[in-house]
């Protein structure tokens, strides 16, 4: 294994680290704990907090900023953070209008947010509400859930909440905008090179130089079919015939990401959008917005992954609103 850090012991903080003292503008740190909040608190909003294990970047503290996220809890790498840190963060962004949890859909981090905002409820007398993100069309029931997974599509969850949360929607208001995006979101993975957990140091799981691995999951995860590697084209063939077959797109506007798993080329990428364009077209479905980049890693991962978002015109309106975040901007 060869990685660029001081020692496995040491990864998290000092990322953490590193990344608030880039972005001084947008971020600050919460006491010692592996969170980031936004450097300018802003008053008299819901506010919307997430998070999960390290190794994700730019996922979650990338989108702590203007129109997303108020505060991002991050854990040691692949692993959920612990229900203290989620409870000093619910404390810390809450301006009296409540807190909106977005979980993705992993045991570890189901449990210990919901903890943690019981906590807030209990103690703090603090509204805390939750969605939980589960868009991944690949498996049900995983090493890591129960049900399906919560992948790259979080990020749209993240920006549309985050918008209605900025525009002065109640907490009720900016938890419905956030279950809409859920119900209407589906993605699926693929990798052809697996990713290595630091303090692991070996990869999760191992491939040929011929193979590909579909349907695997953002912490390393083993996907549904390993299968000798085939052209781009044929490739996201398969995963849209699984996405579209999930949820009816017919004639409808959608948002697509396509998402870097952390060490593909940006040119691979553009690849891949390229055929998602032309087949969601040749079947009638309207691509209103694309982003392509790495906007939910898994560490050095070689893969990408397809996230639709069907629109209507709240979805719309809330997708295009102002963002401004050290990994989304958006005027």
């Amino acid at each position: 294994m060869k990685k660029i850090i001081n020692g496995v012991d040491q990864v998290e903080e000092q990322m953490i680290e590193g990344f608030v003292k880039a972005c001084p503008e947008y971020l600050k740190r919460l006491g010692d704990d592996l969170t980031v909040v936004r450097a300018q608190k802003k008053e008299g909003k819901v506010a919307v907090i997430s998070g999960g294990g390290s190794g994700h970047e730019p996922s979650h503290g990338g989108y702590v900023g203007k129109g997303m996220l108020d505060a991002a809890v991050a854990g040691a790498v692949y692993t959920s953070p612990s229900v203290d840190p989620i409870y000093e963060a619910i404390k810390a962004v809450d301006a009296g209008k409540g807190v909106l949890m977005v979980i993705k859909n992993y045991t570890g981090d189901v449990m210990n947010f919901e903890l943690a905002g019981e906590q807030a409820e209990d103690d703090d007398d603090i509204k805390v509400a939750k969605v939980v993100v589960n868009d991944d069309v690949a498996v049900d029931g995983s090493l890591y859930t129960v049900g399906r997974r919560g992948v790259a599509g979080t990020v749209f969850v993240h920006k549309c909440a985050g918008a209605k949360a900025e525009a002065g929607g109640t907490l009720e208001e900016v938890q419905a905008a956030a279950q809409k995006v859920i119900d209407n979101v589906r993605s699926m993975s693929m990798a052809i090179n697996p990713s290595t957990v630091p303090a692991a140091g070996v990869p999760g799981f191992e491939l040929g130089e011929d193979e590909m691995e579909i349907g695997i999951g953002i912490h390393g995860e083993p996907g549904v079919k390993k299968m000798k590697l085939e052209p781009a084209d044929k490739i996201v063939d398969m995963m849209l015939e699984k996405i579209l077959g999930d949820l009816d797109y017919t004639g409808s506007d959608v948002a697509v990401m396509i998402n870097g798993c952390g060490g593909t080329p940006l040119m691979e990428l553009y690849i891949a959008n390229n055929h998602v364009n032309d087949v969601l077209t040749a079947k009638g479905i309207n691509v209103y917005k694309t982003w392509v980049g790495n906007f939910m890693t898994s560490i050095e991962s070689e893969g990408f992954s397809i996230s639709i978002l069907k629109l209507d015109d709240e979805l719309k309106e809330l997708l295009d609103a102002p963002a401004d975040t050290p990994a989304f901007t958006q005027v």
